[in-house]
């Protein structure tokens, strides 16, 4: 049955739940804005059905990262309109913290309470978050962001009571079953290749390979103006030979050149894997067919 949230009943739950700048718009719709393309799949499966929920998305350009996006003044419009923000947390969104920090909207992380892996910093790439914010590269960490955004919602339009009613919770069962479903069937397809070696330009896949069993043995964050350093470049060609890999792996959207050079030299081959930082659609459908694509094109490079 099609759970449904009136407007003016959800904008006097906010109003006895929240501070006042929960409170949905004029229109009695809550506006929410998901900072991430991932982020937006996840807010929109958790609140499928349910009436008087809006959800947007700030950032869907065709990037490898977020490292050097630069909000526009679109984005702070959006930033400013939004009655609720999800964002992913764990350092991704750092570039805006002083946006966000400027809004009264109430934030949602979705990587509060998982435990994050250390970042990695690479030669000729500057990181400063303390831990890799990639966790929706790993099934069994979307799971727990479903969770963040239900409990979270739940809590800024019912206070006490969220646990109670079952609008977002609906939302987030059947996208939990959808994924769970979808995750064993990829454990089975991947089985055979668990301990393979992984080689990505890209450092955004250690919670993928790690969800996945494989070992990733190095990973080069390469984007134009930072290329891989004659020492990494040296390092990977000896890594291609001693462990016999039949392919490296770079990001949709990133910089292939040196891999396509490492190629040449060992005869491996360039394979592209999807760090689903955009695209199109709702729900959890284009995440797990993203994730699908990406585990189809490791079986036909590694097996």
């Amino acid at each position: 049955m099609k759970k449904i949230l009136e407007g003016a009943c959800l904008f006097g739950l906010l109003l006895s739940a929240c501070t006042p700048a929960a409170e949905p718009g004029d229109d009695g719709t809550l506006h929410i804005l998901a900072t991430t393309y991932p982020v937006y799949l996840f807010t929109t499966a958790v609140t499928e059905g349910v009436e008087g929920v809006e959800v947007s998305l700030l950032v869907n350009q065709q990037t490898s990262c977020l490292h050097d996006y630069t909000l526009t003044v679109g984005d702070m419009k959006a930033i400013e309109r939004a009655d609720v923000i999800v964002r992913n947390g764990a350092g991704l969104e750092d570039f805006m913290d002083d946006a966000l920090a400027a809004s009264d909207a109430p934030v949602i992380d979705c990587s509060a309470g998982v435990e994050l892996l250390p970042a990695q910093g690479h030669e000729g790439h500057d990181h400063d978050t303390e831990y890799d914010p990639h966790i929706w590269m790993d099934p069994s960490y979307v799971q727990g962001m479903l969770s963040a955004i239900s409990m979270g919602l739940g809590e800024l339009v019912y206070g006490d009571d969220w646990a109670s009613h079952g609008e977002f919770h609906t939302g987030q069962l059947a996208a939990k079953d959808m994924l769970e479903q979808a995750r064993q069937r990829w454990q089975e397809q991947m089985e055979p290749l668990q301990g393979n070696g992984l080689i990505t330009f890209h450092d955004g896949f250690r919670y993928f390979a790690q969800a996945f069993g494989l070992d990733l043995l190095k990973a080069i964050e390469e984007e134009e103006g930072s290329e891989a350093s004659a020492a990494e470049i040296k390092e990977i060609v000896s890594l291609v030979e001693e462990y016999d890999i039949p392919a490296i792996f770079t990001e949709v959207n990133g910089s292939d050149a040196t891999a396509q050079a490492i190629a040449r030299e060992t005869g491996c081959e360039v394979y592209a894997l999807d760090m689903i930082m955009s695209g199109d659609g709702t729900g959890m459908q284009p995440y797990l067919d993203a994730m699908q694509k990406n585990l189809d094109t490791i079986v036909e490079a590694l097996g």
